[in-house]
């Protein structure tokens, strides 16, 4: 499927159903869950079902207790590929299906490949059924089986296998063998693991035609006893013979050098060696002439594929590193291997530092090089850095939003995981800093915002600092009240956040820097009063107050001032807090002053309101509130556009027993912001309860006329 299109309406349904689980499911006696409801599902549905929870974390001894029903839910192609799902577990649920496929590799319970095998062996369809196993990663622990009706159980129970992936496991020479024996055999990968000897291969000459046998580092062979084995694999099609010692690295040079020497007499011995291969890699090895390489190619007329990654030496049909396509071509076919995927990244970020066109192909690579290594420091260092050439400026716009999405996911594992790292860091943190990205790309942002606000509480490099706030304010204006009010619970945030204002201030600066702070600390209190009682105890109003004397020329930070002072008088309890003579006064008169700019006198309208809207409350002169009430009658503001979050905040303004003058404010203000976008804010008023309120004061007698005829338009606009 094309990454550029929408999402397939099947996975969105999947997506769904993994999501409601819990819903959909009953318990068992032993915790596990089954469907209250299954329909009879197409094998391929039950195996994407699967697959879709594995790749969402849900999969688990629990949620897999589903697949126990065989009938409805019937398997072929199994995949729980580094999911916790025990032993007994996988016995119960996965091997009383007929299955063709089962992907089990990196399984970090205490399930071995043992345990499968006899699961498997249990079963006497699945004897004849598999076809493809895969169990890369895992303890073999080949010596608990036991026998079946006389017969030792084993790989060779199952007589089906054709393909099977035993990389990085405890491989014996014994089980090799054992494998050997397999009557259809015709791939085998056991890349990394502790086999010493290939002889065993010879069983399965006429059989075998794929061999990935990458950093058989405890191979106990002689180059030509190796050679010899390979050479009578008559069915051998593909062969992968790589290593990962790079020039360069601390690594003995004594490790692997049978090996070059086997490569060096394969390339430059007889052409009746392996004559009809299709693909060789040799990538990693040394001591590889251009001129032999050159004779073993027009020796072989059916090769389609060389790899030459990090040999020193590459050709046109290569993974090399000599160009884009074999870079692209190493990313694809060493997904795996971190030694390649790496040497490969560095080549990549090379080329794309001055990058002028959008290439989502070339970021998927990345992208799946990253989830494929995401503990990887050296993957994840050099990953990042090819993220931000992808996708800085504008070129993020060109590339699918699935697939950004997915990219800057892995950004913020890459920033959990490194969390002292630096450079990591501030990679993560330059390719986060897009407004395309993070305005219209979905992903986490209450955890983006928690992991930024993390780093720059450790880095005080202003191009840095900078970018980190500009980040977090738009950031903090995208979470949700239920979300805002989390990140309003840590008043480290708001230690961090205050900080910089008090940084900026003291030097008097007006900067990008300071305005979005300001803007974090606006939208944090925002209908958080968590949040709002934290700005008090840190101090925050005495800081604002003098950030109002100082820059009182400025309006842009006098509205991010007053915008916040009005969060705090929503809350009813803080209210006191803000009982202050000389700054009700100084803010009454940026109300007055005609030459304002009409958002700084909106919001000062709206913090007196607030004030004055609780007669009880009020601790002033009396003769003050009466003024203000005054006022905010008198002074209205046509040219405002202003945008709102909630409406709940006006409710109390609005209450029949209010003055004229804090009922009159919030019916403008109301209207002002409708007329923006009527559609979009008349379902807010409808489900806040605006609406009724409204009618009241539109209905009432006594209701000013002024605020009857907004209340009327407001109702005209939104029916």
């Amino acid at each position: 499927m094309d990454t550029a299109g929408p999402q397939a309406l099947c996975d969105l349904c999947l997506a769904q159903v993994c999501r409601s689980l819990d819903a959909l499911c009953s318990r068992r006696a032993d915790g596990s869950l089954y469907l209250s409801w299954a329909p009879l599902l197409p094998p391929e549905m039950a195996d994407q079902l699967l697959h879709r929870m594995a790749a969402m974390g849900l999969l688990s001894d629990r949620t897999v207790g589903i697949f126990r029903n065989c009938k409805e839910l019937r398997l072929r192609r199994a995949f729980i590929r580094s999911c916790s799902v025990s032993a007994q577990a996988f016995r119960l649920a996965l091997c009383p299906h007929r299955l063709q496929e089962l992907d089990a590799s990196w399984i970090p319970s205490d399930i071995t490949g043992a345990s499968i095998i006899a699961g498997l062996a249990s079963n006497p369809e699945c004897r004849s059924s598999l076809q493809r196993l895969s169990l890369n990663g895992l303890h073999l622990d080949y010596e608990s089986l036991g026998e079946d009706g006389g017969a030792r159980v084993g790989f060779s129970s199952l007589q089906g296998l054709r393909t099977l992936n035993l990389a990085h496991t405890n491989l014996t020479d014994a089980i090799l063998k054992d494998i050997c024996s397999l009557p259809q055999l015709e791939n085998l990968d056991i890349s990394c693991s502790t086999v010493s000897d290939l002889t065993a291969l010879l069983e399965c000459r006429n059989t075998l035609r794929s061999l990935v046998a990458h950093r058989l580092r405890q191979l106990d062979m002689s180059a030509a006893r190796l050679i010899f084995v390979l050479s009578q694999l008559h069915a051998l099609r593909h062969l992968d013979f790589s290593d990962d010692h790079f020039a360069g690295m601390s690594v003995d040079d004594s490790d692997g050098r049978e090996g070059d020497e086997t490569v060096r007499q394969l390339l430059e011995g007889s052409p009746q060696v392996l004559p009809a291969l299709v693909s060789l890699d040799v990538s990693g090895r040394k001591r590889i002439t251009e001129a032999a390489l050159r004779a073993f190619v027009e020796a072989r007329s059916g090769l389609l594929f060389l790899g030459l990654l990090a040999t020193g030496v590459s050709s046109c049909d290569v993974t090399g590193e000599a160009n884009e396509s074999q870079i692209c071509e190493a990313l694809r076919r060493y997904n795996e291997r971190e030694c390649f995927v790496r040497e490969a990244l560095v080549h990549l970020y090379n080329m794309t530092t001055d990058i002028d066109k959008p290439r989502p192909d070339i970021l998927k690579l990345v992208l799946s090089g990253m989830q494929s290594h995401f503990t990887s420091l050296h993957i994840q260092l050099v990953a990042t850095a090819c993220v931000f050439n992808l996708t800085t400026q504008d070129l993020a716009e060109a590339m699918p939003v699935h697939l950004l999405s997915s990219t800057v996911t892995q950004l913020l594992y890459a920033m959990m995981n490194f969390p002292n790292h630096q450079q990591v860091q501030k990679n993560c943190l330059l390719a986060l800093c897009s407004d395309y990205i993070l305005q219209d790309v979905p992903f986490d942002k209450y955890l983006a915002a928690k992991l930024v606000m993390n780093w720059l509480s450790t880095h005080e490099d202003p191009t840095l600092q900078r970018m980190a706030v500009a980040v977090i304010s738009i950031l903090v204006a995208k979470l949700s009240t239920e979300e805002t009010s989390q990140l309003g619970n840590d008043i480290f945030i708001m230690k961090q956040l205050l900080g910089i204002v008090q940084q900026k201030a003291m030097a008097g600066v007006v900067d990008t820097t300071l305005k979005f702070a300001l803007s974090a600390l606006w939208n944090l209190t925002d209908e958080t009063p968590t949040a709002a009682r934290h700005f008090i105890q840190c101090q925050g109003l005495e800081l604002y107050e003098e950030v109002l004397e100082s820059y009182h020329t400025e309006s842009s930070i006098q509205q991010k001032v007053l915008g916040l002072l009005n969060n705090i008088a929503e809350v009813e309890e803080l209210q006191g807090e803000l009982m202050e003579e000389d700054l009700v006064e100084h803010i009454l008169s940026l109300l007055q002053d005609s030459q304002m700019e009409v958002g700084v006198r909106y919001f000062a309208g709206g913090m007196l309101a607030q004030l004055a809207s609780r007669p009880e409350a009020w601790t002033l002169d009396d003769e003050l509130r009466t003024t203000i009430l005054e006022q905010l009658v008198f002074h209205s503001l046509p040219h405002l556009h202003p945008h709102c979050r909630s409406f709940r905040p006006f409710c109390p303004l609005l209450q029949t027993s209010q003055p004229s003058g804090v009922q009159l404010w919030a019916a403008w203000a109301i209207h002002l912001v409708c007329s923006q976008n009527t559609t979009h804010y008349g379902s807010m008023l409808q489900k806040e309860g605006v609406i009724d309120l409204l009618k009241a004061l539109a209905a009432d007698s006594d209701t000013h006329s002024d605020i009857k005829r907004l209340s009327e338009t407001i109702l005209s606009m939104v029916e």
